[in-house]
């Protein structure tokens, strides 16, 4: 039996995001009698794969539907490409580079102005 404190413990992640993972079906302990989480030791692995997407960008609604997509290995954690998968991926790459082009333009005014000062 894995209570939530153990498995924060084990995986680096807090108790609430553990509760935020169940909340958004990542996670689905089972439970005991008394009604307390009981985490399986393949919940340690299904953690580290959640926080790699999340530390990629990837929101739950799109972890929810790739979960299945994540595999880990030797080499650490990976995704098995499907094209909805590619298209989100894709996307979302798209928008970050929208975003350092646009930080990148600002900075270049902000140093503009601090050179005419």
């Amino acid at each position: 039996m894995v209570l939530i404190s153990e498995l924060a413990e084990l995986t680096g992640a807090s108790a609430r995001a553990l509760r935020h993972y169940e909340d958004q079906g990542l996670l689905v302990p089972d439970r005991t009698s008394a009604g307390y989480r009981d985490f399986s030791a393949a919940d340690v692995v299904r953690v580290a794969q959640i926080r790699t997407m999340i530390s990629a960008g990837l929101g739950t609604a799109t972890i929810r539907r790739y979960l299945d997509c994540v595999r880990t290995g030797e080499h650490g954690v990976s995704l098995e490409m499907c094209p909805d998968l590619r298209a989100e991926l894709d996307a979302l790459a798209a928008s970050l580079e929208a975003k350092q082009r646009e930080l990148r333009e600002k900075q270049q005014r902000l140093s503009g102005l601090a050179a005419s000062s």
